[in-house]
């Protein structure tokens, strides 16, 4: 096999597929990048059996054939080659030599029979977002999924598809986001769970381009992303996921509307006087006009006021901080809406057209 192609061309697809390499693994071939040039294109393929990327890359093919690269020696190999045209070469012994200008690398490659293929996915069921709304839903959703694998699903999204409407919601057992899409075209409902592995990974791929769409598959075990020159295959998670509609109210006592760059500021400034893994919670003192906020720690204490609208009760509730700045942070409205029932029950940020809903769990205190 031998094909020459820009070193921007070569490591732009590197990095794309170099996402689903597992970082560990007993299938020493699964370490590998498969370089695919049997056909009249330049296709590059890295798989760990749960999440597989394929990409193509132009250039020119001079000599047919496919081999297998570990992928952390021929990514760094790469990326440090002078900004030129790559030359890269094989011969029956699966001895590969990358030349680029005067650098000239040989290492040894593998067979590329035995590297495992992305699995053929009957591309049947699909629904088609731009680049932009896709990456766009997973940020704002992203950060609440849960980190540990005690429950599978809490790891992965929900991907809830009614009419026009696709709804995305994620949860980790203190919070729930949920996002609401209007799709350009109506689809038969359907539910799936995606790994949040799958979905950050794809989120850094994606261009975030308003113009370019991404269209995606689904079957009853496996969800597939196709944009640009790229095709990404994920196993979904199996399970029935949780009924979120049950944990939802539109019941509140107390509603407040605030300036979101200043809540978001002031908590910030909150968290200054808490140590990593401290768990104080940040006091919200609810009155009629004033929301006063108060943390106290063993760095110091700190109280502020932000002018408010408000309608119904008087409260006072704790939270943690971080979970009102993961949800404030991707929230793009200059005024947003707080809804709260008791000290004891959840908050919902939420605006009229519930086209965006996060609900946070409160946490104790002791008032001084």
């Amino acid at each position: 096999m031998k094909f020459v192609c820009s070193k921007a061309n070569l490591l732009a697809g590197l990095q794309v597929v170099s996402k689903a390499v597992p970082s560990k693994t007993t299938m020493s071939i699964l370490e590998c990048i498969l370089v695919d040039c049997s056909e009249n294109q330049i296709k590059l393929t890295a798989n760990d059996m749960e999440l597989g990327i394929e990409t193509i890359i132009e250039g020119d093919i001079l000599e047919k054939g496919i081999i297998a690269l570990d992928a952390k020696i021929f990514l760094e190999i790469v990326r440090k080659l002078p900004d030129s045209d790559i030359t890269l070469a094989t011969d029956s012994s699966y001895h590969t030599t990358i030349t680029c200008e005067k650098a000239k690398f040989n290492i040894a490659g593998k067979s590329g029979e035995d590297f495992s293929y992305l699995p053929l996915i009957e591309r049947n069921d699909s629904i088609i977002v731009s680049q932009f709304t896709l990456k766009e839903v997973v940020r704002q959703t992203i950060f609440s999924i849960a980190d540990n694998e005690n429950n599978k699903l809490m790891t992965g999204e929900l991907f809830e598809i009614n009419g026009n409407e696709l709804k995305v919601v994620s949860l980790d057992g203190h919070r729930i986001s949920i996002r609401k899409i209007v799709l350009k075209n109506e689809y038969t409902p359907k539910k799936v769970v995606v790994p949040g592995k799958t979905l950050n990974e794809i989120s850094k791929i994606l261009s975030g381009d308003t113009d370019k769409d991404v269209t995606i598959f689904f079957t009853d075990k496996h969800i597939v992303f196709e944009f640009d020159n790229t095709t990404v295959v994920s196993r979904l998670i199996e399970g029935e996921y949780f009924r979120i509609d049950q944990m939802l109210s539109n019941d509140y006592e107390t509603k407040v509307t605030i300036n979101k760059k200043e809540l978001l500021s002031c908590i910030d400034r909150a968290t200054l006087l808490i140590k990593e893994g401290d768990k104080k919670p940040i006091i919200i003192n609810i009155t009629d006009n004033s929301m006063e906020l108060k943390i106290n720690s063993t760095l110091g204490s700190m109280n502020e006021d932000i002018d408010i609208d408000k309608v119904g009760k008087d409260l006072m509730i704790g939270f943690n901080p971080k979970f009102l700045i993961d949800a404030l942070r991707v929230i793009d409205d200059e005024q947003i809406t707080i809804y709260l029932v008791n000290p004891k029950a959840p908050c919902f940020i939420r605006d009229e057209e519930n086209n965006y809903i996060y609900l946070i769990l409160p946490v104790n205190f002791i008032t001084a």
